[in-house]
């Protein structure tokens, strides 16, 4: 797909710094986790979360309308409706035909799972809720974007865990690029705090365990770090092809000018210990790009926050790019949102390209002196022509984007 220019001519957010773009890329710039004690996992191993504050489903989507939803579709929704109204895309007026949609999704709707199974146990089969699976499927999240919006173009979910929503963006671009649609609605979007998946991730020794104080408890890069604390929200991009979008007088806000995808074949969960995989990742998504490694002045990292990932990417990004580029991870204020952590940092590198300003890399008071790579620890101006954003998921899956300047 070298050579396929694809403007970003609208962007969306729900995450825990806020509802809305504004808020969250406040809260980003301001280095201020927003990790805190979450009532819903009192019981759990591990007792901390990043949540959406304030969503009030039944006022931003309606009652009716929200009662059939998940969290993790509802979080979509409102995030599609900031990206198409900043893209200033009416859905009453397109040809819904030529309307993709592409969205990642690491594990459906665990909540509305875990709810029924309890009625199941106690009040039997026959008290089991109709709206189950069509709240659960992980493939609702783009079939409910599609009624909502009258999208009726290539409509798919994508699942490639932590990375679901970077391969979303990545396979939306390709879309544009055969010419299969003309607008496609994009990003990730999760809702997994639940007691269930939470213990899950404690049990397997992903989450941190700083509970006395939560919110140094995300630490990327960080000799201190420990694990990650869970996220939820959304992100969401509307993409169109760079030509078609200023015909128009789109306001372009970044270009996604190249995407790559590759497999660790490694491990389960742990990244390959060279990083290897995400190396060949980042390479595809810059040879796409027609640029070379030392054209990157950005890297939005996975950066995690677990001992494993933050020492193998930071050595993949010293090994691989020549640029010295200046490296952030914005999950240290928002928590890792998971299946939606790619699409949200895509719009936030999409963001720190537009205004010239790398946000900080919350918590790091003492950087691993394993790791020989540029960390922001505050937010930085500059210019930028080119960013990368990472992403990798269990099973060894990852995915770059390579986002530039309008």
């Amino acid at each position: 797909m070298a050579g396929i220019d694809v403007a970003v001519t609208g962007i969306g957010l729900v995450t825990p710094g806020g509802i809305g773009v504004e808020p969250s890329w406040a809260r980003v710039r301001s280095g201020h986790s927003t990790a805190a004690f979450d009532p819903v996992l009192e019981s759990n191993p591990v007792r901390i979360s990043c949540r959406v504050p304030g969503f009030d489903a039944d006022v931003l989507l309606g009652a009716r309308r929200a009662l059939r939803l998940d969290p993790f579709v509802r979080f979509a929704l409102v995030a599609a409706r900031e990206a198409l109204a900043d893209a200033g895309l009416d859905p009453h007026t397109w040809d819904g035909a030529r309307v993709g949609v592409v969205l990642g999704n690491g594990d459906g709707g665990p909540g509305t799972v875990e709810a029924q199974h309890r009625v199941l146990l106690h009040n039997g089969p026959g008290r089991v809720s109709p709206l189950l699976l069509p709240m659960q499927l992980p493939n609702m999240l783009a079939g409910q974007a599609a009624i909502e919006f009258g999208a009726t173009g290539p409509n798919l979910v994508v699942s490639t865990a932590c990375a679901s929503g970077t391969t979303a963006v990545g396979v939306a671009r390709d879309l544009l690029a055969l010419d299969r649609c003309d607008v496609v609605l994009t990003g990730g979007s999760e809702s997994m705090i639940t007691p269930l998946a939470m213990a899950g991730f404690a049990q397997m020794g992903a989450l941190s365990r700083r509970e006395d104080d939560p919110t140094v408890a995300s630490r990327p890069f960080d000799a201190d770090r420990d694990g990650f604390v869970a996220g939820e929200g959304a992100g969401i991009l509307v993409l169109e092809r760079l030509q078609d979008a200023r015909a128009r007088g789109a306001t372009v806000r970044g270009r996604i000018v190249g995407y790559g995808a590759s497999a660790d074949a490694h491990h389960m969960t742990s990244p390959h210990p060279r990083g290897a995989g995400i190396e060949s990742a980042v390479r595809a998504a810059l040879a796409d790009a027609g640029a070379g490694v030392g054209d990157v002045q950005h890297v939005n990292a996975h950066g995690t926050s677990t001992p494993l990932n933050d020492l193998a990417e930071a050595a993949m990004l010293k090994r691989t790019l020549t640029g010295d580029p200046l490296v952030t991870s914005t999950k240290g204020v928002t928590g890792h949102l998971l299946g939606a952590a790619g699409a949200v940092e895509a719009v936030l590198t999409v963001l720190t390209v537009e205004h010239g300003l790398v946000p900080p890399t919350a918590n790091l008071t003492n950087p691993d002196p394993g790791i020989d790579i540029k960390v922001a620890d505050s937010e930085t101006p500059m210019p930028i022509d080119l960013a990368l954003s990472n992403s990798c998921g269990f099973g060894g899956q990852n995915a770059v984007l390579a986002i530039a300047a309008a």
